[in-house]
C-alpha cells in the first residue's frame, strides 16, 4: 500500500497520528470557536494549534536526542514524549 514511497508502517501511523488530531482539533474549533487561548507555565498565551505545534515539535527533539545518545529502543523516549505533550496540553 505505502511501497510508492517506500514507507513503513511506523511512518504512515506517526502521519495518520498527526491528521488525525488536526482533524480533531478543527472539530473542536468548529464545535467551540476561540481556540481556548489561556496563559501557560512559559509565559506565553497559546491556543490549542499552538500548544499541538510545541508538542509535537518537542516530541521530535525529544526522539532525535535519545536516537543521538542512546541508541534504537525507543519505548523510553515515546513514554516521555507523551509526558511532554500531556504537560503541553495541560500547563503550556
Amino acid at each position: 500500500m505505502f511501497s510508492w514511497m517506500a514507507w513503513t508502517w511506523p511512518t504512515a501511523l506517526l502521519f495518520i497520528g498527526i491528521f488525525s488530531a488536526i482533524g480533531v482539533l478543527v472539530v473542536l474549533e468548529i464545535r467551540h470557536p476561540g481556540g481556548d487561548a489561556r496563559k501557560g507555565v512559559l509565559g506565553l498565551t497559546t491556543t490549542r494549534g499552538d500548544r499541538l505545534f510545541i508538542s509535537l515539535l518537542g516530541s521530535s527533539y525529544i526522539f532525535l536526542a535519545w536516537l543521538g545518545l542512546m541508541g534504537p529502543p525507543l519505548w523510553v523516549p515515546l513514554g516521555l514524549a507523551l509526558a511532554w505533550s500531556t504537560f503541553c496540553f495541560w500547563k503550556v
